[in-house]
Protein backbone atom coordinates (compact mmCIF):
# COMPACT_ATOMS: atom_id res chain seq x y z
CA UNK A 1 0.00 0.00 0.00
CA UNK A 2 1.07 3.31 -0.93
CA UNK A 3 1.87 6.20 2.06
CA UNK A 4 -1.32 7.79 3.33
CA UNK A 5 -2.20 11.22 1.37
CA UNK A 6 -3.16 12.45 4.97
CA UNK A 7 -2.11 10.81 8.21
CA UNK A 8 -3.57 12.52 11.75
CA UNK A 9 -1.52 11.78 15.12
CA UNK A 10 -3.32 12.69 18.21
CA UNK A 11 -4.24 15.78 17.19
CA UNK A 12 -6.18 17.44 20.14
CA UNK A 13 -8.39 20.34 20.39
CA UNK A 14 -9.99 21.96 23.66
CA UNK A 15 -12.53 25.00 23.98
CA UNK A 16 -13.83 26.59 27.41
CA UNK A 17 -15.76 23.82 29.12
CA UNK A 18 -15.34 21.04 26.44
CA UNK A 19 -12.88 19.13 24.95
CA UNK A 20 -13.52 18.67 21.46
CA UNK A 21 -11.03 16.34 19.94
CA UNK A 22 -9.15 14.09 22.24
CA UNK A 23 -6.27 12.25 20.67
CA UNK A 24 -7.68 11.58 17.39
CA UNK A 25 -5.75 9.30 14.94
CA UNK A 26 -6.00 8.13 11.36
CA UNK A 27 -4.96 7.62 7.82
CA UNK A 28 -6.92 8.68 4.23
CA UNK A 29 -5.41 6.48 1.67
CA UNK A 30 -5.01 7.92 -2.05
CA UNK A 31 -8.13 7.32 -3.66
CA UNK A 32 -10.14 6.32 -0.93
CA UNK A 33 -13.73 7.64 0.02
CA UNK A 34 -13.07 7.98 3.69
CA UNK A 35 -16.32 8.87 5.82
CA UNK A 36 -15.98 10.22 8.85
CA UNK A 37 -18.87 9.79 11.13
CA UNK A 38 -20.13 10.88 14.46
CA UNK A 39 -23.37 12.27 16.58
CA UNK A 40 -23.82 15.81 17.22
CA UNK A 41 -20.86 17.32 18.91
CA UNK A 42 -18.66 14.04 18.08
CA UNK A 43 -16.31 16.70 17.06
CA UNK A 44 -16.23 15.98 13.18
CA UNK A 45 -16.06 19.93 12.26
CA UNK A 46 -13.28 20.66 14.75
CA UNK A 47 -10.96 17.93 12.96
CA UNK A 48 -12.48 19.12 9.14
CA UNK A 49 -11.00 22.47 10.49
CA UNK A 50 -8.24 21.81 11.36
CA UNK A 51 -7.74 19.56 8.67
CA UNK A 52 -8.44 22.81 6.54
CA UNK A 53 -6.28 25.55 8.66
CA UNK A 54 -9.63 27.23 10.01
CA UNK A 55 -8.21 26.08 13.76
CA UNK A 56 -5.29 24.99 15.06
CA UNK A 57 -4.82 22.31 17.46
CA UNK A 58 -3.36 22.09 20.66
CA UNK A 59 -1.45 18.91 20.31
CA UNK A 60 -1.11 16.52 17.48
CA UNK A 61 0.99 16.70 13.92
CA UNK A 62 -0.27 16.05 10.52
CA UNK A 63 1.25 14.44 7.43
CA UNK A 64 0.29 15.03 4.07
CA UNK A 65 1.93 13.44 0.83
CA UNK A 66 4.47 12.65 3.26
CA UNK A 67 5.61 16.09 4.34
CA UNK A 68 4.78 17.60 7.88
CA UNK A 69 1.49 20.07 7.42
CA UNK A 70 0.40 22.44 10.08
CA UNK A 71 -2.00 25.06 7.26
CA UNK A 72 -2.49 28.42 9.26
CA UNK A 73 -5.43 29.31 7.46
CA UNK A 74 -7.19 28.18 4.44
CA UNK A 75 -5.25 29.51 1.79
CA UNK A 76 -2.59 27.37 3.14
CA UNK A 77 -4.49 24.14 2.95
CA UNK A 78 -5.62 24.53 -0.45
CA UNK A 79 -1.98 25.55 -1.79
CA UNK A 80 -1.04 22.55 -0.53
CA UNK A 81 -3.87 20.05 -2.03
CA UNK A 82 -6.62 20.15 0.22
CA UNK A 83 -9.89 21.60 -1.18
CA UNK A 84 -13.33 21.28 1.24
CA UNK A 85 -16.80 21.58 0.53
CA UNK A 86 -18.89 22.94 2.84
CA UNK A 87 -22.17 22.25 3.94
CA UNK A 88 -23.58 25.66 3.59
CA UNK A 89 -23.42 27.36 -0.04
CA UNK A 90 -20.94 30.01 0.19
CA UNK A 91 -21.91 31.91 -3.10
CA UNK A 92 -23.37 35.34 -4.06
CA UNK A 93 -26.68 34.99 -5.93
CA UNK A 94 -26.28 38.11 -7.96
CA UNK A 95 -23.24 37.09 -9.47
CA UNK A 96 -22.80 34.65 -12.35
CA UNK A 97 -20.82 31.37 -11.98
CA UNK A 98 -17.41 32.37 -13.23
CA UNK A 99 -17.46 35.42 -10.96
CA UNK A 100 -17.98 33.37 -7.90
CA UNK A 101 -15.51 30.82 -9.38
CA UNK A 102 -13.01 33.39 -9.36
CA UNK A 103 -13.38 34.90 -5.98
CA UNK A 104 -12.24 31.85 -4.85
CA UNK A 105 -9.03 31.84 -6.51
CA UNK A 106 -5.80 33.53 -5.45
CA UNK A 107 -5.06 34.68 -8.95
CA UNK A 108 -8.08 34.56 -11.25
CA UNK A 109 -7.17 34.27 -14.92
CA UNK A 110 -9.27 36.62 -17.66
CA UNK A 111 -12.92 35.62 -16.81
CA UNK A 112 -13.00 34.36 -20.21
CA UNK A 113 -10.04 32.01 -20.00
CA UNK A 114 -11.94 30.70 -16.68
CA UNK A 115 -15.27 30.15 -18.17
CA UNK A 116 -13.87 28.05 -20.51
CA UNK A 117 -12.06 25.81 -17.91
CA UNK A 118 -14.90 25.76 -16.17
CA UNK A 119 -17.18 24.28 -19.01
CA UNK A 120 -14.21 21.51 -19.62
CA UNK A 121 -13.63 20.44 -16.13
CA UNK A 122 -17.42 20.74 -15.63
CA UNK A 123 -17.78 18.18 -18.04
CA UNK A 124 -15.10 15.81 -17.66
CA UNK A 125 -16.87 15.25 -14.26
CA UNK A 126 -20.42 14.67 -15.33
CA UNK A 127 -21.49 17.76 -13.78
CA UNK A 128 -22.27 20.41 -16.47
CA UNK A 129 -21.97 23.95 -16.00
CA UNK A 130 -23.38 27.72 -17.91
CA UNK A 131 -20.43 29.82 -16.44
CA UNK A 132 -22.53 32.82 -17.15
CA UNK A 133 -25.84 31.49 -15.67
CA UNK A 134 -26.46 33.77 -12.54
CA UNK A 135 -26.41 32.12 -9.44
CA UNK A 136 -29.31 32.69 -8.20
CA UNK A 137 -31.20 30.91 -11.24
CA UNK A 138 -29.60 27.87 -10.37
CA UNK A 139 -31.42 25.03 -8.42
CA UNK A 140 -29.96 23.32 -5.48
CA UNK A 141 -28.06 20.61 -7.42
CA UNK A 142 -26.49 23.51 -9.34
CA UNK A 143 -25.57 25.37 -6.92
CA UNK A 144 -23.71 22.03 -5.56
CA UNK A 145 -21.85 21.65 -8.63
CA UNK A 146 -20.25 25.52 -8.42
CA UNK A 147 -18.80 24.49 -5.06
CA UNK A 148 -17.56 21.48 -6.67
CA UNK A 149 -15.98 22.68 -9.45
CA UNK A 150 -14.55 25.65 -7.54
CA UNK A 151 -13.01 22.86 -5.82
CA UNK A 152 -11.73 20.65 -8.88
CA UNK A 153 -10.09 24.01 -10.44
CA UNK A 154 -7.45 23.65 -7.76
CA UNK A 155 -6.49 19.97 -8.45
CA UNK A 156 -6.78 19.27 -5.36
CA UNK A 157 -5.34 15.71 -4.11
CA UNK A 158 -7.85 15.76 -0.58
CA UNK A 159 -11.35 16.63 -1.29
CA UNK A 160 -13.10 17.50 1.94
CA UNK A 161 -17.29 16.91 1.62
CA UNK A 162 -19.46 17.83 4.18
CA UNK A 163 -23.05 16.39 3.94
CA UNK A 164 -23.11 17.30 0.48
CA UNK A 165 -26.51 15.16 -0.68
CA UNK A 166 -28.29 17.40 1.89
CA UNK A 167 -29.99 19.41 -0.99
CA UNK A 168 -30.18 16.96 -3.60
CA UNK A 169 -32.55 14.49 -5.38
CA UNK A 170 -31.45 10.83 -5.83
CA UNK A 171 -30.78 11.44 -9.36
CA UNK A 172 -28.41 13.84 -8.75
CA UNK A 173 -27.01 11.37 -5.69
CA UNK A 174 -26.61 9.00 -8.20
CA UNK A 175 -24.85 11.97 -10.27
CA UNK A 176 -22.63 13.16 -7.92
CA UNK A 177 -21.30 9.67 -6.67
CA UNK A 178 -20.22 9.01 -10.22
CA UNK A 179 -17.95 11.94 -10.12
CA UNK A 180 -16.57 11.19 -6.99
CA UNK A 181 -15.84 7.35 -8.76
CA UNK A 182 -13.94 9.09 -11.22
CA UNK A 183 -11.91 11.52 -8.89
CA UNK A 184 -10.48 8.37 -6.98
CA UNK A 185 -9.80 6.56 -10.07
CA UNK A 186 -7.45 9.40 -10.65
CA UNK A 187 -5.76 9.07 -7.31
CA UNK A 188 -7.76 11.74 -5.22
CA UNK A 189 -8.72 11.23 -1.55
CA UNK A 190 -12.25 12.56 0.04
CA UNK A 191 -13.02 12.56 3.21
CA UNK A 192 -16.15 12.41 3.40
CA UNK A 193 -19.15 13.49 5.83
CA UNK A 194 -22.84 12.58 6.12
CA UNK A 195 -25.54 11.54 8.24
CA UNK A 196 -27.30 9.20 5.89
CA UNK A 197 -25.80 6.28 6.80
CA UNK A 198 -27.12 4.20 3.89
CA UNK A 199 -25.67 6.46 1.09
CA UNK A 200 -22.28 5.82 3.50
CA UNK A 201 -22.49 2.13 2.91
CA UNK A 202 -22.58 2.42 -0.70
CA UNK A 203 -19.95 5.17 -1.53
CA UNK A 204 -17.54 4.71 1.24
CA UNK A 205 -14.01 2.74 1.31
CA UNK A 206 -13.69 3.04 5.37
CA UNK A 207 -15.47 4.61 8.22
CA UNK A 208 -13.30 6.54 11.28
CA UNK A 209 -16.04 7.16 14.12
CA UNK A 210 -16.18 9.72 16.80
CA UNK A 211 -17.97 9.71 20.23
CA UNK A 212 -17.67 12.61 22.39
CA UNK A 213 -14.00 13.79 20.33
CA UNK A 214 -12.62 10.35 20.49
CA UNK A 215 -11.78 8.17 17.62
CA UNK A 216 -13.96 5.00 18.89
CA UNK A 217 -13.93 2.56 16.29
CA UNK A 218 -12.36 2.13 12.34
CA UNK A 219 -14.96 -0.09 9.82
CA UNK A 220 -15.34 -1.04 6.48
CA UNK A 221 -19.26 0.34 5.77
CA UNK A 222 -20.21 -2.16 3.06
CA UNK A 223 -19.44 -4.84 5.51
CA UNK A 224 -21.56 -2.88 8.63
CA UNK A 225 -25.43 -2.62 8.74
CA UNK A 226 -26.38 1.13 8.92
CA UNK A 227 -27.90 -0.03 12.34
CA UNK A 228 -24.79 -0.82 13.66
CA UNK A 229 -23.14 2.48 12.16
CA UNK A 230 -25.50 4.52 13.88
CA UNK A 231 -24.76 2.47 17.20
CA UNK A 232 -21.66 2.75 17.27
CA UNK A 233 -21.74 6.75 16.79
CA UNK A 234 -24.02 6.57 19.71
CA UNK A 235 -22.63 3.74 22.04
CA UNK A 236 -26.56 2.54 22.67
CA UNK A 237 -28.90 0.56 21.25
CA UNK A 238 -30.73 2.99 18.67
CA UNK A 239 -34.04 2.77 18.46
CA UNK A 240 -36.33 3.28 15.73
CA UNK A 241 -39.84 5.66 15.50
CA UNK A 242 -42.79 3.93 16.12
CA UNK A 243 -46.12 4.53 14.49
CA UNK A 244 -49.04 4.48 16.72
CA UNK A 245 -52.55 3.49 14.93
CA UNK A 246 -54.41 6.54 15.32
CA UNK A 247 -57.40 7.72 13.94
CA UNK A 248 -57.79 11.15 12.32
CA UNK A 249 -59.65 13.81 13.55
CA UNK A 250 -61.44 17.30 11.55
CA UNK A 251 -59.42 19.39 9.44
CA UNK A 252 -57.06 21.68 11.04
CA UNK A 253 -55.39 23.46 8.50
CA UNK A 254 -56.52 24.18 4.76
CA UNK A 255 -54.89 25.82 1.99
CA UNK A 256 -56.89 27.34 -0.87
CA UNK A 257 -55.27 28.35 -4.05
CA UNK A 258 -52.52 29.56 -1.65
CA UNK A 259 -50.55 32.16 -4.16
CA UNK A 260 -47.68 34.65 -2.05
CA UNK A 261 -44.69 36.63 -3.91
CA UNK A 262 -41.47 36.06 -2.63
CA UNK A 263 -39.66 38.74 -1.01
CA UNK A 264 -36.59 37.72 -2.84
CA UNK A 265 -35.14 38.33 -6.15
CA UNK A 266 -34.18 34.74 -5.93
CA UNK A 267 -36.85 33.02 -4.42
CA UNK A 268 -39.32 31.36 -5.29
CA UNK A 269 -43.44 32.77 -5.34
CA UNK A 270 -46.53 30.37 -4.69
CA UNK A 271 -48.35 29.20 -7.19
CA UNK A 272 -52.05 28.38 -6.74
CA UNK A 273 -51.07 25.75 -3.29
CA UNK A 274 -54.05 23.33 -2.08
CA UNK A 275 -54.29 21.41 0.67
CA UNK A 276 -55.71 20.12 3.94
CA UNK A 277 -54.18 18.29 7.15
CA UNK A 278 -56.36 16.40 9.73
CA UNK A 279 -55.68 16.23 13.10
CA UNK A 280 -53.96 13.31 13.84
CA UNK A 281 -52.16 13.54 10.51
CA UNK A 282 -48.65 13.70 9.70
CA UNK A 283 -48.40 15.89 5.71
CA UNK A 284 -45.11 15.19 4.39
CA UNK A 285 -43.69 17.60 1.43
CA UNK A 286 -40.77 17.30 -0.03
CA UNK A 287 -38.67 18.91 -2.52
CA UNK A 288 -35.25 20.00 -4.42
CA UNK A 289 -33.95 23.70 -2.40
CA UNK A 290 -35.31 26.65 -3.13
CA UNK A 291 -38.94 25.55 -5.02
CA UNK A 292 -40.94 27.16 -2.39
CA UNK A 293 -40.05 25.39 1.38
CA UNK A 294 -39.55 28.85 2.59
CA UNK A 295 -41.99 30.70 1.06
CA UNK A 296 -44.37 27.98 2.08
CA UNK A 297 -43.59 28.08 5.87
CA UNK A 298 -43.17 31.66 5.71
CA UNK A 299 -46.75 31.91 4.59
CA UNK A 300 -47.81 29.48 7.42
CA UNK A 301 -46.33 31.27 10.24
CA UNK A 302 -47.70 34.62 9.11
CA UNK A 303 -44.47 36.07 8.16
CA UNK A 304 -45.56 36.33 4.78
CA UNK A 305 -49.11 37.48 4.67
CA UNK A 306 -51.83 36.35 2.13
CA UNK A 307 -55.74 36.60 1.57
CA UNK A 308 -57.40 35.76 5.11
CA UNK A 309 -59.55 33.00 2.74
CA UNK A 310 -56.21 31.25 1.45
CA UNK A 311 -55.34 29.78 5.09
CA UNK A 312 -57.79 28.18 7.44
CA UNK A 313 -57.42 27.00 10.95
CA UNK A 314 -60.41 24.89 12.02
CA UNK A 315 -62.26 26.34 9.17
CA UNK A 316 -61.44 29.86 10.19
CA UNK A 317 -59.51 32.46 7.85
CA UNK A 318 -56.39 33.08 9.43
CA UNK A 319 -54.31 34.40 6.36
CA UNK A 320 -53.88 37.74 7.67
CA UNK A 321 -53.10 37.17 10.88
CA UNK A 322 -49.28 37.85 11.96
CA UNK A 323 -46.82 35.04 13.60
CA UNK A 324 -47.74 35.73 17.80
CA UNK A 325 -51.38 35.92 16.83
CA UNK A 326 -51.19 32.74 14.97
CA UNK A 327 -48.80 31.35 17.75
CA UNK A 328 -51.75 31.79 20.31
CA UNK A 329 -54.18 30.44 18.67
CA UNK A 330 -51.93 26.65 18.08
CA UNK A 331 -50.45 27.74 14.69
CA UNK A 332 -46.81 27.14 15.21
CA UNK A 333 -43.50 26.92 12.84
CA UNK A 334 -40.21 25.82 13.15
CA UNK A 335 -37.87 27.02 10.26
CA UNK A 336 -34.83 25.58 8.05
CA UNK A 337 -32.43 28.03 8.75
CA UNK A 338 -31.24 27.67 12.48
CA UNK A 339 -29.56 30.68 13.17
CA UNK A 340 -30.82 34.05 12.34
CA UNK A 341 -34.52 32.86 11.89
CA UNK A 342 -35.29 30.24 14.65
CA UNK A 343 -32.83 31.33 16.74
CA UNK A 344 -31.05 34.61 17.72
CA UNK A 345 -27.29 33.43 17.84
CA UNK A 346 -25.69 35.69 20.61
CA UNK A 347 -28.64 35.09 22.84
CA UNK A 348 -28.57 32.25 25.66
CA UNK A 349 -30.87 29.33 25.38
CA UNK A 350 -32.81 31.07 28.10
CA UNK A 351 -33.53 34.12 26.20
CA UNK A 352 -34.28 32.07 22.49
CA UNK A 353 -37.00 29.73 24.51
CA UNK A 354 -38.60 32.97 25.62
CA UNK A 355 -38.62 34.40 22.16
CA UNK A 356 -41.11 31.63 21.21
CA UNK A 357 -43.20 30.24 24.03
CA UNK A 358 -43.82 33.70 26.07
CA UNK A 359 -47.49 33.02 24.75
CA UNK A 360 -47.91 29.48 25.13
CA UNK A 361 -45.67 28.99 27.96
CA UNK A 362 -46.61 31.88 30.45
CA UNK A 363 -43.87 33.38 30.42
CA UNK A 364 -44.68 37.18 30.34
CA UNK A 365 -47.23 38.62 33.06
CA UNK A 366 -48.64 41.69 32.42
CA UNK A 367 -45.59 42.89 30.29
CA UNK A 368 -43.15 42.03 32.59
CA UNK A 369 -41.06 38.60 31.43
CA UNK A 370 -40.63 35.83 33.85
CA UNK A 371 -37.23 34.76 33.49
CA UNK A 372 -36.93 32.47 36.11
CA UNK A 373 -39.98 29.82 34.46
CA UNK A 374 -38.06 30.70 31.04
CA UNK A 375 -34.94 29.07 32.77
CA UNK A 376 -37.23 26.37 33.88
CA UNK A 377 -38.77 26.15 29.94
CA UNK A 378 -35.37 25.94 28.56
CA UNK A 379 -34.04 23.07 31.10
CA UNK A 380 -37.04 21.20 29.99
CA UNK A 381 -36.25 21.59 26.22
CA UNK A 382 -32.28 20.75 27.20
CA UNK A 383 -33.07 17.32 29.05
CA UNK A 384 -36.29 15.73 27.01
CA UNK A 385 -34.22 16.54 23.61
CA UNK A 386 -31.15 15.24 25.15
CA UNK A 387 -29.10 19.50 23.55
CA UNK A 388 -25.72 18.83 24.87
CA UNK A 389 -24.90 21.86 26.27
CA UNK A 390 -23.36 23.09 29.64
CA UNK A 391 -26.51 25.18 30.11
CA UNK A 392 -29.54 26.96 29.47
CA UNK A 393 -26.99 30.22 29.75
CA UNK A 394 -25.26 29.73 26.81
CA UNK A 395 -25.18 31.56 23.63
CA UNK A 396 -27.61 29.50 20.90
CA UNK A 397 -24.01 30.26 18.60
CA UNK A 398 -21.79 27.76 21.14
CA UNK A 399 -24.09 24.49 20.16
CA UNK A 400 -23.33 22.59 17.26
CA UNK A 401 -25.92 22.66 14.34
CA UNK A 402 -27.44 19.52 15.21
CA UNK A 403 -27.63 19.92 19.25
CA UNK A 404 -29.36 23.64 18.04
CA UNK A 405 -31.88 22.16 15.74
CA UNK A 406 -32.72 19.67 18.57
CA UNK A 407 -33.48 22.98 20.95
CA UNK A 408 -35.23 24.80 18.09
CA UNK A 409 -37.70 21.63 17.18
CA UNK A 410 -38.14 20.74 21.41
CA UNK A 411 -39.33 24.14 22.00
CA UNK A 412 -42.01 24.37 19.60
CA UNK A 413 -43.08 20.37 20.02
CA UNK A 414 -42.94 21.02 23.61
CA UNK A 415 -45.66 24.10 23.09
CA UNK A 416 -48.50 21.69 22.87
CA UNK A 417 -49.37 22.86 19.05
CA UNK A 418 -52.30 22.35 17.92
CA UNK A 419 -51.10 22.56 14.31
CA UNK A 420 -46.82 22.11 13.44
CA UNK A 421 -45.31 23.07 10.65
CA UNK A 422 -41.16 22.02 10.70
CA UNK A 423 -38.70 22.55 7.83
CA UNK A 424 -36.22 20.23 7.72
CA UNK A 425 -36.27 19.01 11.05
CA UNK A 426 -33.47 16.67 11.13
CA UNK A 427 -31.25 18.41 8.91
CA UNK A 428 -27.47 17.73 9.83
CA UNK A 429 -28.57 16.09 12.84
CA UNK A 430 -27.10 12.32 13.76
CA UNK A 431 -29.20 8.99 13.47
CA UNK A 432 -30.15 9.09 17.29
CA UNK A 433 -31.32 12.45 17.20
CA UNK A 434 -32.75 12.44 14.08
CA UNK A 435 -34.88 9.27 15.44
CA UNK A 436 -35.64 11.37 18.52
CA UNK A 437 -36.91 14.04 16.51
CA UNK A 438 -39.45 11.76 14.30
CA UNK A 439 -40.74 10.00 17.36
CA UNK A 440 -42.00 13.42 18.83
CA UNK A 441 -42.96 14.19 16.24
CA UNK A 442 -45.35 11.35 15.51
CA UNK A 443 -46.18 11.48 19.41
CA UNK A 444 -47.82 14.99 19.07
CA UNK A 445 -49.72 13.66 16.05
CA UNK A 446 -50.76 10.48 17.79
CA UNK A 447 -51.96 13.24 20.70
CA UNK A 448 -54.08 15.19 17.90
CA UNK A 449 -51.67 17.70 16.42
CA UNK A 450 -51.70 18.38 12.53
CA UNK A 451 -48.32 18.04 11.69
CA UNK A 452 -46.78 19.59 8.13
CA UNK A 453 -42.90 18.06 7.62
CA UNK A 454 -41.28 20.07 4.82
CA UNK A 455 -38.40 17.70 4.57
CA UNK A 456 -35.60 16.96 1.70
CA UNK A 457 -34.89 13.43 3.58
CA UNK A 458 -37.03 11.28 1.28
CA UNK A 459 -36.31 8.36 4.06
CA UNK A 460 -37.61 10.31 6.74
CA UNK A 461 -40.93 11.68 4.97
CA UNK A 462 -41.57 7.80 4.03
CA UNK A 463 -41.21 6.92 7.65
CA UNK A 464 -43.25 9.38 9.43
CA UNK A 465 -45.55 11.15 6.92
CA UNK A 466 -48.97 9.64 5.86
CA UNK A 467 -49.21 11.43 2.91
CA UNK A 468 -46.30 12.76 0.44
CA UNK A 469 -46.89 15.73 -1.86
CA UNK A 470 -43.95 17.59 -3.70
CA UNK A 471 -42.99 21.30 -4.34
CA UNK A 472 -41.54 22.45 -7.92
CA UNK A 473 -41.33 25.58 -8.55
CA UNK A 474 -43.55 27.14 -6.13
CA UNK A 475 -46.41 24.37 -7.21
CA UNK A 476 -47.79 21.09 -5.01
CA UNK A 477 -48.20 18.00 -6.65
CA UNK A 478 -51.26 16.11 -6.40
CA UNK A 479 -51.00 14.95 -2.55
CA UNK A 480 -50.52 10.85 -2.89
CA UNK A 481 -50.62 8.17 0.31
CA UNK A 482 -47.18 7.14 0.97
CA UNK A 483 -48.08 3.99 1.14
CA UNK A 484 -48.68 3.64 -2.93
CA UNK A 485 -44.94 5.58 -3.44
CA UNK A 486 -41.61 4.55 -3.81
CA UNK A 487 -37.98 6.72 -3.51
CA UNK A 488 -37.62 7.08 -7.30
CA UNK A 489 -41.46 8.07 -7.94
CA UNK A 490 -40.84 10.82 -5.09
CA UNK A 491 -37.54 11.56 -6.82
CA UNK A 492 -39.55 12.41 -9.85
CA UNK A 493 -42.38 14.24 -8.31
CA UNK A 494 -39.66 17.01 -6.83
CA UNK A 495 -37.55 17.17 -9.77
CA UNK A 496 -40.81 17.87 -11.40
CA UNK A 497 -40.54 15.15 -13.97
CA UNK A 498 -44.34 14.45 -13.64
CA UNK A 499 -47.76 14.96 -11.62
CA UNK A 500 -46.72 18.57 -10.68
CA UNK A 501 -50.74 19.29 -11.75
CA UNK A 502 -51.49 21.70 -8.72
CA UNK A 503 -53.53 19.77 -6.14
CA UNK A 504 -56.96 20.21 -4.64
CA UNK A 505 -57.43 18.14 -1.87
Amino acid sequence: MTAPVLSINGLTKAYPGVVANADVSFDVQQGEVHALLGENGAGKSTLVKMIYGLVKPDHGTMTFQGKPYAPAEPRAARAAGVAMVFQHFSLFDALNVAENVALGMENPPRLADLAGRIREVSETYGLPLDPFRIVGDLSAGERQRVEIIRCLLQDPRLLIMDEPTSVLTPQEVEILFQTLRKLTAEGVAILYISHKLEEIRVLCDTATILRLGKKVATCTPADTTARQLAEMMVGTVLHTPERSGRALGDVALELTELSVRSPSAFGCSLKGISLNVRQGEVLGLGGVAGNGQDELLGALSGELRAAPEMVRMHGKPVGALGPMERRRIGLLCAPEERLGHAAAPDMSLTENAMLTGSLREGLERRGFLDWARAKDFAEAIIARFDVRTPGPGNAARSLSGGNLQKFVIGREVMQRPEVLVVNQPTWGVDASAAAAIRQALLDLAAGGTAVVVISQDLDELMEIADRFGALNEGRLSRIRPTSELNIEEIGLMMGGAHDMEVAHV
